[in-house]
């Protein structure tokens, strides 16, 4: 079976590469593999999610749902003094964003670790996420409820969807589920939602 960018244990063979990306101004080099999300560039919808959001300041405690090789993570502590989760099903991934954070100068402060690696009474001041949409619905909908569900109070979750992926239909159910839901962009095909604590 062809591997996808949200199995476990990629079957192909790890072949790098690295792909040049800037980021809330900065520039960055990042390295990436197959059997990883977007390998070859900096996504589109992650380039249009990070430039539709202003970089946050300060410190807090910050989670990059399907962080791929990265590129939020390492962005996210670059920019601010938080600790970054950074949450991946993709064993391959996490070992390339561990290798990103440190080559940026922030391993200290990103943890790239599965989904059961981030502890139970962890609560984030904000989630950033471009999801994986291709798990289908019914995954998609049980993994944002999980994660969702722990926003600190005042907390607020940025996702990226694709217009034809069900990025519409993805803002009412965010908003029926408690979650108020707007979309604060739109470029390239891609939504940026922007929800929120009820």
């Amino acid at each position: 079976m062809a591997d996808h960018y949200f199995s476990a244990e990629p079957g192909s063979a790890d072949v790098r590469r690295t792909v040049e990306a800037r980021i809330w101004g900065k520039p960055y080099t990042f390295t990436t593999a197959t059997g990883v999300f977007s390998r070859d560039r900096l996504d589109i919808g992650t380039a249009v999610l990070l430039r539709s959001v202003e970089a946050p300041k300060g410190s807090g405690t910050y989670l990059d749902l399907g962080c791929g090789y990265g590129p939020i993570a390492c962005a996210l502590a670059v920019e601010t003094a938080a600790t970054v989760w950074a949450v991946d099903v993709n064993t391959r991934a996490l070992e390339l964003t561990a290798a990103n954070a440190k080559a940026a100068g922030v391993a200290d402060r990103v943890h790239a670790v599965l989904p059961d690696g981030v502890p139970d009474d962890l609560r984030f001041d904000a989630i950033w996420s471009n999801p994986a949409i291709h798990i289908g619905k019914a995954e998609l909908h049980k993994m944002l409820l999980h994660w969702l569900a722990r926003l600190a109070p005042g907390g607020v979750a940025w996702f990226v969807v694709g217009k034809n992926l069900g990025g519409d239909s993805l803002q009412r159910w965010l908003t029926d589920q408690g979650y108020p839901c707007e979309r604060v962009a739109s470029a390239k095909g891609f939504r940026v939602l922007r929800a929120t604590t009820s």
